[in-house]
C-alpha cells in the first residue's frame, strides 16, 4: 500500500491531432465528394451509356469487325511490349539496387524520362527515327521491314511509356533488401543467375508483379503515343483507345462507350489486384519480421 502512495501517476497520453473534429470532417466529405465527382461519376456514367440500349447492343458492338481487329491487337502489344519491359526493367533495377558503376545516376534519370515527356512527343520522335525521311527509316524500308504504321511501331511506342513502371517498383525495393542475400549465396558457391533465380527474384515477386501489373494497365490504355505512330489505319493499327475516339467522333456512342467499358473494366481489375498483392506483401513483410 505505501508503493501505492509514492508511485507516480501514469502519464497522460496526449493526442498527435490538432485539428478539431470540424476541420477533419470537413477534410473528409471534400475529398469523398471529389473523389465521387472526378472518379466514381465518370466512371459509373461509361457503363450506364455502354449498357443503356441492352446487353443485345452491347455485345454486338463488340463484335464489330473492326473494333474485334482492335482488342486482338491491344492484346498483342501488350503481350510484347510488357515481357520486353519485364525483362529491361528487372535487369535495370538489379544493376541500379545491386551495383556501384560509373554513369548510376544518369541510368536512374533516363529511367524516370517517360515520365516527364509527353506521349504525343515519344511518337514524334519515333516519327523522326522510322519516318520514311527518318535517321533510320530508309534503312529498315530497303530491308522491307516497317516499323511505323505497323505492329513494331505500336509496340516501340508502348514500350517507352511503360518502361519506367517496372524498374521503379523494384529499385527501392531491392536497394532496402540490400546485397547481403546476394553476398551469402556467391560465398556458398552459386553463380550469378543461381543467386538471381534462387535468391533476388524470391524477394522481389510482389513488387516486381505489382509493376507488371500497372505497365500492363498502361500499355492496354496508352493512347497518345501509339496515335502518332499509328497512322489510324481502321482495322489494322487502330487499338482499343483509338477504336474509342473513332467510333465517339463517328457518333457511334454504343459502340464507343462499349470499348471504353471494356477499358474501364481493366482498370477495375487492376485496382483489385493491386490491393490484393498489397495485402499479401505486407503480410509477407510481417511475418518475416515476427520470425
Amino acid at each position: 500500500m505505501a508503493y501505492d502512495a509514492i508511485s507516480p501517476a501514469p502519464a497522460k497520453v496526449h493526442s498527435v491531432i490538432t485539428e478539431s473534429k470540424v476541420a477533419r470532417w470537413t477534410l473528409v466529405i471534400v475529398s469523398l465528394v471529389f473523389l465521387a465527382l472526378m472518379l466514381l461519376l465518370p466512371l459509373a456514367a461509361v457503363f450506364v451509356e455502354a449498357f443503356r440500349k441492352g446487353l443485345g447492343t452491347f455485345f454486338e458492338a463488340l463484335q464489330d469487325q473492326e473494333t474485334f481487329a482492335a482488342i486482338r491487337l491491344t492484346l498483342i502489344v501488350a503481350g510484347i511490349s510488357v515481357p520486353l519491359n519485364l525483362v529491361c526493367g528487372v535487369a535495370a533495377a538489379w544493376a541500379i539496387a545491386k551495383f556501384e558503376f560509373k554513369g548510376k545516376a544518369f541510368l536512374t534519370t533516363l529511367i524516370d524520362l517517360p515520365f516527364s515527356v509527353s506521349p504525343v512527343i515519344a511518337g514524334l520522335v519515333f516519327v523522326l527515327l522510322f519516318g520514311s525521311n527518318g535517321v533510320l527509316g530508309p534503312f529498315f524500308e530497303s530491308h522491307g521491314i516497317k516499323i511505323l504504321f505497323a505492329v513494331p511501331g505500336l509496340v516501340l511506342a508502348t514500350m517507352f511509356v511503360t518502361f519506367p513502371f517496372v524498374a521503379r517498383e523494384l529499385i527501392p525495393l531491392m536497394q532496402e533488401q540490400g546485397t547481403a542475400d546476394e553476398e551469402a549465396a556467391l560465398s556458398l558457391g552459386a553463380s550469378g543467375w543461381q543467386t538471381f533465380w534462387h535468391v533476388t527474384l524470391p524477394n522481389i515477386k510482389w513488387g516486381l508483379l505489382y509493376g507488371v501489373l500497372l505497365c500492363n494497365a498502361r500499355a492496354m490504355g496508352e493512347f497518345g503515343a501509339v496515335s502518332v505512330v499509328s497512322g489510324h489505319i481502321r482495322g489494322e493499327t487502330t487499338t482499343m483507345p483509338l477504336q474509342v475516339e473513332i467510333l465517339y467522333n463517328e457518333y457511334n456512342f454504343a459502340g464507343a462507350f462499349a470499348v471504353a467499358s471494356l477499358l474501364a473494366l481493366l482498370a477495375l481489375v487492376t485496382l483489385v489486384l493491386k490491393t490484393v498483392l498489397e495485402m499479401r506483401y505486407s503480410e509477407e513483410i510481417a511475418a518475416s519480421r515476427r520470425h
